[in-house]
């Protein structure tokens, strides 16, 4: 278990593939708060106050799931701030999906160069997917979104749970932005790099194959 420091208000802690095996918890398990999940989450901040310092907030915090791929989860606790505004939010997570796009690139044998226009729009991220307990809650976040955002979506289900692709399609990179940060009110972070969207589309099963925001707001 690696636990680091990120701010005053904000800890990450990375469990390998091995330790979750060793707790019997996967992603599943802290997605829907299951009370195994809980017991985790609870030596989690206990470890981390022992070891950085960290001090859990008097009332609630907020916990998002990010799986790296082959490598485990990352676990983001932070306190919830009702002055926190949108712009902190989309910042955050923004550089979560960056981070996991680096990763990815770094693996990758090097591809020749780009010009510079297109280079700056491949570092910014234009897909993800948001896994969600269940069905209400995907419904709960379309009727969320305004009805006139030009995003593209796809539902896939597997195993249980609900996953959602958002794609920028014609959207403002600022409004698909805030989609994705609006998406993590109902949802964890799932992935946003090719392989594990190609693992989704192969394992998982397509509920609604295109527009799937509009029509499950409908």
């Amino acid at each position: 278990m690696k636990i680091e420091r990120i701010d005053e208000k904000t800890v990450k802690c990375f469990l390998s593939n091995e330790e979750l095996e060793e707790y019997e918890i996967d992603y599943k398990d802290f997605v829907m708060r299951s009370d195994k999940a809980r017991e985790v989450v609870q030596e989690i901040i206990e470890q981390a106050a022992e070891e950085v310092g960290y001090t859990p907030p008097k009332f609630a915090f907020d916990l998002q799931i990010m799986m790296v791929a082959d490598q485990g989860l990352v676990l983001t606790f932070s306190d919830k701030d009702p002055d926190l505004n949108d712009s902190n939010q989309l910042i955050e997570c923004l550089k979560e999906m960056k981070r996991i796009l680096q990763r990815t690139r770094e693996a990758a044998e090097q591809i020749p160069s780009q010009k510079e226009g297109e280079a700056k729009a491949a570092s910014r991220p234009e897909e993800a997917v948001f896994v969600f307990s269940s069905l209400s809650n995907v419904m709960g976040y379309a009727a969320a979104l305004p009805g006139n955002l030009r995003i593209e979506s796809t539902l896939y289900e597997w195993e249980g749970l609900y996953y959602l692709h958002l794609q920028k399609g014609h959207a403002a990179y600022e409004r698909y932005s805030r989609a994705c940060i609006q998406a993590l009110e109902f949802s964890a972070l799932y992935a946003a790099e090719e392989t594990r969207i190609l693992q989704l589309k192969e394992h998982g099963s397509c509920l609604i194959p295109e527009k799937a925001v509009k029509k499950l707001r409908r």
